[in-house]
Order: C-alpha cells, then structure tokens, then sequence
C-alpha cells in the first residue's frame, strides 16, 4: 500500500497548486521531465520543447507552463503524478521534492488552509496577446536589420538565440573549446547502502508510515501512532491495533502480532529491538481471575473447549505454506536459512523495556524501568515471589528498617546510583500524579503481577494473574487453559506453578525408578507435565523452542522429518491425546534432538539446545523424585 493512498486527490491537487513554482525552479529539471514523460504524464512535443531549451531563465517558464497545463489536464492522474516523482531515485537528485514529500507525510502541510479564489482567465490572455504582438515586432526589427554589417549580424544571431530558445540552435550558439562549460554528470544513487539488505524502513519515503504485510494482508504502519499505543495499521480503509491487524489476517492464532506482522520479511519485533520503531503497549489486562482450576487436586478440561486435530493441523499446514511463499520471494534469505537456529523466531522480547539484574545482601531481583518511580513508588523490582518497590526489596534483603536504596540495591557490583545516573532513569517528583506514584486501586492490584504473560512474552492481550504469585498468563498459554466461565467467578485463582507447589508435598515421597516413571498413565500425573511445560517455556526466553520452526525456516523439512515444538506439546496436553508419561518425555526431547541435528555446524545454538534440555532432566528428576 502506498502511503499516497490515505490523501484525496482533492488534497493532492492543492498540494500540486501551493508547489507549482517550487518545482519550476529544481535545478537540472531534465531527469524530472524525463520521468513525467516515461509515465505518460506530459505529451511528447512539449518534453522536447524544454528539452532543448538552454537558458535557465526560460526552462522555469515554460516548465511552470508545463505544471500547469498537468494541474488542468491531468488532474485525474494526481495520484500517478506524486507517485511518479516521489521514487527515491528522483527524490534523491532534488532535494526539493524530498522536502515536499516529507512536509506531505509528517503533516506539516495543512490542507485546511484557505487560499484566495483564482482571477478570472481573462488576465492570462491579455497577457498571451501582449507577448505575441511583441514577438511580431521583434520578427519585423530583425528583418530590417539583415542587411546590416557581418558584425552586428552574427551579434544580432546570437542575441536572437537568447531572446528564443524554441528553435534548434544553429552553429553561432556553440562556443570554442576554452570556453564550453563541462556539463556535470548525472548521478542516479540508491537509497540504499552498498551492502544492504534492503533496509527500507531507512528511507526517506518511509519517514512516517512504513508498509507491511501478515499473511496476506497488506496495510501502511503509521510510526508515531504506534509509539503511542494507537490504532497504527490502515488497511482496506480502516485503522487497527498490531492485535486487530493479525485477527484481521487470520493469524490470531499465532497471539504475537511482532512476529507475525512483517516489512520485507522482518517482523516489527525485530525491528522494534534494533531501534527502528518504537512501541506502546497494547495491553488489556484481566483482573485476577477468581477460580482454582484444581479443586480437587486434578485437573477437567470441557468438551466445549477441545479443538479437532484435524482442524489443528490444517491450520499448521496453511501457516506452514504461507511463510514458505514469503521466503521463496527472497533469495538473500534462503542462503542464510541454514545458518539459523532449528528454531529461531524473531525474539519475542523485543520491546521497549529495560530490565537490570539486582542484589541487596542474598536477595536478588530484577529492575525494571518502565514500572521505576522512586525509592517508596512503583514496585519496580521483581524477584522469585513477589514485586517490591526499591526500599521494600532492601527491607527484605537486609532485613533494616533504616535504608539508603540508592547504595544499598547493587546493580553490577555498583551502586543503584551509579545505573541512574548511567541509564538517565528519571525519578518521579514528590507532587507527581502518575498511575505509579498515585495509583487508583486497580493499579495498585495490578503492580502486584507481571505485566507479560509468564509463557509468550508477550503483553498485547488480556492477562490472567495468579493470586499467590506474581506470574500473568494468557488463557490459552496457560497449562490447563482458562475458560471464559472461570474468568466471570470471583473466587481465587492460582497457577499451575502454585497448585503444584502447595501439593507437593502430598504426592509420593518415595524414590522411583526412571522407567518406572515412563509407564505411569499421564491422566494421573498431569499435574505434574503441566507443571513441566510451563516451566521449559518460562526458561525459554527468547521463544527459540516455542513455534513451529517451518514458518521461519524453508529448509527445515528438508532436514528434519518429525518437527516438534513447545507450542503443539501443549495442545497435545491439553487435548489429552498423550497416554502416558513416556509420550510427553518424547517430545520434549524430539525437540533437543532435532535441534541438535539441524545445528551441527552452530555451537551456539547446540549449545543452547543443549543447556533446555539440561534444565528439562534436572526438573523432571525432582517433579517425579526419581532416583
């Protein structure tokens, strides 16, 4: 979509009008004509007619003619005329145009701006009568002076060259060799670097809004709209959310719309993390869900909210298909394909957030920057348990009722103060009114949980937060799901993690065998691969395990033939189509070893395979007190 497409052509030709004369004046208009005349916008006798012109002074009249004669007769192609002479080649060898272009897209031109109505025609043929009456007696004067000395002749034929520059120069007009201007030579540059891998949410026309694509759908992202959390995205004549966008494209499924929704190929996660947009939240938050989905220790699952396999499986084949037809469209990218991790998704992390590791005495947290107010606002810090506001964390850290935050909370070895000062973190005035230092109630229960969902990390849904821990989910992240029936009940709600950390201590203490652990029936030890899984996609954080890994790799099939992810784990969980405890165990290691397989010339990323599975045995060890 062209970012053209959001203006009237009502509002087009007023933008032509107020610049006729600007674009008059371009230096070297020749390229300029050249395009108007390769888009058919400009007839073929007029372009020579300026094309052999010479004196700058006539070129600018008889282009403005030319302009104008387009805003009369072409005025139904606008469109096609900005999209013309918008092209960053051209844009690039006037900078005038470059400035017309960005005044058009960041608003700083005001279609609203009331102009004089035009005077009446009959001026300009006054004015075209009075020329023509001149030009005959200019014809008559020359006539009369032809029999005239050889000197003033070839002055006179050289004067009559400048007066009119419609005809071919003759002879006269060429000078000697010593005098001759070197004409400079065009240079036609790229926007793009030499190297660059089509980077063009750095060009100039890409200022304000940029295009993208999901799945199928195109629509143009508006850069300052989505930095503010608005609706960014317009398609088919309509504004979305990043949220809405994806559901419009069929792609909700996928619940994280930075990887999904994508320019040339990028998800905007990417290009959000290396700092070429910026992003609000879009986050609705559900208040504590207020039911235990365990009331009796086990877990139900509704027929309601089963889904066919079948149905699971096209869908994955279609998601399949589409991102095998995007990358066969990139060449540059299939030669890097091998090279990848087995599953390597844009990183879902990717935000404008900033998070510090940090201590106080044998207590340690996490510092985020966007929930910092001051030492007593906004419970900034998070640890294993809870969320604390800075002075809180060194209370119970160095169990002190008399604190100094600043030098007390370690950042690095440092000081807190030091990564203030370092990171310009800006502490809240005392009189400040902000939702982090006077929190309405609602506010005030939701600093208490974290503000992305525990499995996708991502925010730009409705969150369920558990009561007992600081942990938020999705509804469809968690393991089991939550209904909508559990979300209108009022009663508290735990998490998976705190359900089976409360009945741990319930469950067999004696030491069994690993085999022995392999047979039992998984029915009676959901609980427990539930407990699991969630677990595996909390440690992974930058999702590396947790999509399908042949929507970002065209070549995986090719190497790997049983594909498994941490994503159709949890719908085979929750679908309860595992029999035993053997059948999830195989899975979850089918993944550590295809990643293995695909990446035995990547250390890295077998590494990484290696040190999930790693963390995977030790739990599953002390979930199941195996021996």
């Amino acid at each position: 979509m062209d970012p053209l497409d959001f203006l009237e052509p009502k509002e087009l030709l007023q933008f032509f009008h107020c610049n006729k004369t600007e674009l008059s004046c371009i230096e070297k208009p020749h390229t300029f004509l050249s395009q108007l005349r390769d888009y058919n916008l400009i007839p073929e006798d007029r372009y020579k007619k300026v094309s052999r012109m010479r004196i700058k002074d006539n070129i600018k009249k008889e282009l403005y003619a030319l302009l104008d004669w387009v805003e009369k007769k072409q005025s139904q192609n606008i469109h096609h005329f900005w999209r013309c002479v918008f092209k960053p080649t051209i844009m690039n060898m006037y900078p005038a145009l470059k400035m017309m272009h960005r005044s058009l897209m960041d608003g700083s031109f005001h279609f609203d701006a009331q102009l004089p109505e035009n005077l009446e025609e009959e001026e300009e043929e006054e004015e075209e009568s009075v020329k023509k009456r001149k030009s005959r007696s200019e014809d008559e004067e020359r006539d009369d002076d032809h029999m005239n000395s050889v000197k003033k002749k070839r002055k006179w034929r050289i004067n009559s060259e400048h007066d009119d520059d419609d005809e071919q120069p003759g002879h006269s007009s060429s000078m000697t060799p010593g005098r001759r201007k070197k004409s400079k030579k065009l240079s036609f540059s790229s926007p793009l670097k030499k190297g660059g891998n089509n980077d063009i949410w750095n060009w100039e026309i890409y200022y304000m809004q940029l295009p993208v694509t999901c799945g199928e759908k195109e629509g143009m992202l508006h850069r300052k709209k989505l930095a503010e959390g608005q609706k960014c995205i317009f398609a088919h004549k309509k504004w979305f959310t990043p949220t809405e966008f994806e559901r419009f494209s069929g792609k909700q499924s996928s619940k994280n719309w930075k990887l999904t929704i994508r320019c040339q190929n990028t998800s905007l996660g990417q290009l959000i993390k290396e700092g070429h947009l910026e992003c609000s939240g879009f986050k609705k938050k559900c208040k504590n869900v207020k039911k235990s989905l365990f009331p009796s220790g086990g877990t139900t699952v509704s027929e309601d909210e089963e889904i066919e396999e079948s149905d699971q499986h096209n869908e994955e084949q279609s998601s399949s298909s589409e991102r095998k037809n995007s990358s066969d469209e990139t060449a540059e990218e299939e030669g890097e394909n091998r090279n990848q991790t087995e599953q390597q998704p844009e990183d879902r992390q990717a935000r404008n957030k900033t998070a510090f590791k940090v201590t106080c005495g044998d207590l340690t947290g996490t510092l985020h920057e966007q929930r910092f107010a001051s030492g007593l606002r906004g419970k900034s810090i998070r640890t294993e348990t809870r969320w604390m506001t800075p002075v809180e964390f060194v209370k119970e850290g160095l169990s002190q009722a008399d604190v100094s935050w600043k030098k007390d909370i370690l950042w690095d070895g440092k000081p807190l103060a030091m990564l203030i000062m370092t990171k310009d973190f800006k502490i809240h005035s005392e009189l400040c009114t902000c939702a982090l230092c006077r929190p309405a109630p609602e506010d005030m229960e939701n600093q208490k949980n974290d503000d992305e969902c525990y499995v996708c990390k991502s925010d730009d849904n409705k969150l369920v937060e558990c009561d007992d821990c600081p942990r938020s989910f999705h509804q469809t992240c968690h393991q089991p799901h939550v209904t909508d029936a559990i979300l209108g009940d009022k009663s508290p709600w735990i998490c998976t993690f705190c359900v089976f950390k409360i009945n741990q201590d319930c469950f067999c203490s004696d030491r069994v065998t690993r085999e022995q652990v392999l047979s039992y029936q998984i029915s009676q030890h959901m609980l427990h691969c539930q407990y699991l899984l969630l677990y595996v996609c909390g440690e992974d954080k930058k999702q590396v395990f947790s999509l399908d890994p042949r929507l970002h790799i065209t070549d995986y099939v090719t190497v790997i033939k049983t594909p498994m992810w941490l994503g159709k784990i949890a719908d085979k969980l929750q679908h309860r189509q595992y029999q035993t405890v053997r059948d999830f165990v195989s899975d979850m290691q089918l993944i550590f070893s295809n990643c293995a397989s695909y990446n035995k010339d990547n250390a890295e990323f077998c590494s990484l395979g290696n040190t999930m599975k790693e963390l995977f045995e030790r739990e599953f060890q002390n979930v199941f007190n195996i021996l």
